[in-house]
């Protein structure tokens, strides 16, 4: 029954995990809470054993689609056994750091994509009096990314938030917390990407598939306009198919010429499927050299994301 229901949940995660999005750099910010705990330590020759504590802040910064980086600030409490008279840190430490953040999304195009981080900036940190003591802050991030749409986001992370040691009295202590943050992204400026457009009148025997931002993967409608050109060549006999591969002007050239091919193979791989022998099937690599529709460099056009099947 547990190996049923575990994959049952796994065939329900899968269209999820599927799903692709084109993404787009621009601003965002963002709002986060949670929970926060942190280890023990001892201050003035009291062991402080701390309670769970809670987190809340906010950010701001810019997605590089891939590379993100952000400002961030957060403030952190935990009721802890000890009491300090006169001193903020009695029996509660509060905590602010405020952090420059770089993260990169290892899928920024899937609906769900898991991503890393590391951040550096300054705390203050209750003590003699409220966060009165600034330190070196530091954290590592591990998280989750639901891309609900182009423009929001749910972010689930785990994290490690640390400082150099802060001061009471004159004396140090360690601080060390380890905290889970749930939080919601706006993205300003982006919108969804408009459906790659139907193939142009071509004349036969000559097909055109195209393809989303940065896939090689086909859709309904290239498998479709493939099964049309398979079904053309076998009314031929014999003859000699190109499938000749392309992008559009975004990205490197050497990353897009590889593209280009990858783009091609993935068409033959799917005529071969359909019964076109792989021996009369030719493919070549343009990358963004030829486009259909000229732009400038850096431009997402989806009309130059393209595979040209020719049958002669």
């Amino acid at each position: 029954m547990k190996k049923a229901l575990m994959a049952a949940a796994a065939l329900v995660a899968l269209p999820v995990m599927a799903q692709a999005q084109t993404p787009s750099s621009g601003f965002y910010i963002g709002a986060e809470g949670g929970l926060n705990w942190l280890l023990n330590t001892t201050i003035m020759g009291n062991g402080v054993d701390p309670q769970t504590g809670w987190a809340a802040g906010g950010k701001i910064g810019y997605d590089f689609v891939g590379p993100r980086v952000e400002i961030e600030g957060i403030y952190r409490e935990n009721q802890h056994n000890v009491g300090f008279p006169g001193r903020s840190i009695s029996n509660k430490i509060g905590q602010v750091g405020v952090l420059a953040n770089l993260l990169y999304d290892f899928a920024p195009g899937a609906t769900i994509t898991p991503y890393i981080g590391a951040g550096a900036g300054v705390g203050f940190i209750d003590s003699d009096t409220s966060l009165g003591s600034t330190q070196f802050a530091y954290q590592g991030i591990v998280g989750l990314g639901w891309n609900v749409d182009t423009n929001f986001r749910v972010n689930l992370d785990g994290r490690y938030y640390g400082t150099s040691n802060p001061s009471v009295a004159g004396t140090t202590w360690s601080n060390n917390n380890f905290s889970l943050m749930l939080g919601l992204e706006f993205k300003f400026g982006s919108v969804a990407a408009p459906p790659p457009p139907p193939p142009p009148a071509v004349q036969p025997p000559s097909f055109m598939v195209f393809f989303d931002w940065d896939r090689s993967n086909l859709s309904a409608q290239a498998l479709n306009t493939i099964k049309q050109a398979a079904a053309s060549y076998k009314t031929k006999g014999s003859a000699r198919v190109t499938a000749t591969g392309h992008t559009d002007k975004s990205g490197p050239e050497a990353y897009n010429m590889a593209l280009s091919l990858r783009r091609a193979n993935t068409v033959k791989d799917a005529l071969v499927r359909e019964g076109v022998p792989a021996t009369a099937i030719s493919v070549v690599g343009r990358g963004e050299t030829q486009p259909l529709v000229q732009t400038a460099d850096g431009v997402r056009e989806p009309q130059n994301r393209r595979v040209e099947i020719v049958i002669q």
